[in-house]
């Protein structure tokens, strides 16, 4: 499918659409393939956007990116002007990813991409083997492979070379914007990038509801003025945007940010299961029992995000000689507050541990205590 957007700036920008549809082939990448292009009028140098090792997370990714330019081209109905305030419209960045190419390590791999993006193959291009190459033809690469193939990936013949002057997101866990300098450079320069023109490092930490487009992204920014500039900022935003929500906080969170954004969605499911299971005990088929337990979960979440505290919903819930405050009684008597609190601040020890490199870490405290 060749789609080619126009964007024009106003107040808000208006999108003309036209799509034909061939098929997009799996083969190596070559620099003969053809391009379609999205060009944005007085802004003729729209990006292509590179995933490095694109599994379910970085899929989920350039899904949420596609589905978004695709939603953002589509007929909107007129709308009556009407009295009072209304949310303003998301600033968009100047340039926007209209390209994207895959890279996988495996022809089956690169099947499995190309099953995920059906809907968008005119803007993906799918290889395996061809890191270097897809990086050269992109301005913004995401990193997205597992942990431990990060200094692979990073230190093939002519990557660093062909990393200059680009912006580099890491979604990897546990890697620092430090490691990756030194994988790529071998030290961490003291110049800014903006000065020596290596390509600027972000990091970023998305879970795994990136699936469902309900992701918490947290962005590491120390806030320093060569820290991360404003163009930078934005399209970092935009881009996490697409999956979720996203928060910039000091690389000093980051541990922390991954135990409770990272880790959550794994906490929280245990709570849920355990509520399921209590239902089940008292009659209720499981399937009804995991419907109602997740849409309860959902909207207690959805209470608290439109300004509700989790205190204030607890005491309003739990009115007096009723059935929510026995259970609640029942929760603090096995220390569910202190052991969910916990479990939280054990995440992000190891979380820290992981981040240094050491192996083994899980299981090595004992009352709170390290050994």
């Amino acid at each position: 499918m060749s789609i080619y957007f126009y964007f024009i700036y106003h107040k808000l920008p208006l999108f003309k659409f036209q799509a034909v549809m061939p098929n997009m082939s799996l083969v190596p990448f070559s620099h003969t393939d053809s391009h379609t292009s999205l060009k944005m009028i007085g802004h003729h140098d729209d990006l292509t956007m590179c995933v490095l090792g694109c599994g379910s997370l970085g899929t989920a990714i350039l899904s949420g990116i596609l589905s978004s330019l695709a939603e953002m081209e589509a007929p909107k109905p007129l709308q009556t002007p009407s009295s009072g305030t209304s949310t303003p419209a998301e600033t968009l960045p100047q340039r926007l990813p209209s390209q994207f190419i895959a890279c996988v390590r495996r022809p089956e791999s690169a099947k499995k991409v190309k099953a995920a993006l059906w809907e968008h193959t005119s803007s993906v291009k799918v290889v395996w083997e061809h890191n270097v190459v897809s990086v050269q033809q992109s301005e913004v690469v995401l990193l997205a492979c597992k942990p431990s193939a990060v200094e692979e990936i990073l230190k093939e013949p002519g990557m660093t070379k062909a990393l200059h002057g680009k912006l580099l997101i890491s979604i990897c866990a546990g890697v620092t914007v430090e490691q990756i300098e030194k994988h790529l450079h071998g030290a961490v320069p003291a110049r800014d990038p903006e000065e020596d023109g290596r390509c600027r490092i972000v990091r970023a930490l998305p879970n795994a509801a990136s699936l469902i487009r309900e992701s918490m992204t947290v962005v590491a920014d120390d806030n320093q003025p060569s820290a991360m500039p404003a163009a930078t900022m934005q399209l970092v935003t935009w881009i996490f945007r697409r999956i979720g929500d996203v928060v910039f906080l000091p690389t000093s969170a980051m541990n922390a940010s991954t135990a409770l954004c990272g880790s959550g969605p794994a906490f929280f499911a245990l709570v849920l299961e355990a509520a399921i299971d209590g239902a089940v005990a008292m009659g209720l088929p499981r399937a009804e029992a995991q419907r109602m337990a997740a849409q309860t979960m959902k909207g207690a979440a959805g209470l608290v995000l439109n300004g509700e505290h989790p205190a204030l919903l607890r005491d309003k819930v739990g009115t007096p000689g009723g059935c929510s405050i026995g259970g609640l009684l029942v929760l603090e008597e096995g220390a569910v507050r202190g052991t969910v609190s916990r479990a939280v601040r054990e995440a992000a020890t190891v979380a820290g541990r992981l981040g240094n490199g050491a192996q083994g870490v899980n299981g090595t405290r004992l009352n709170g205590f390290e050994h």
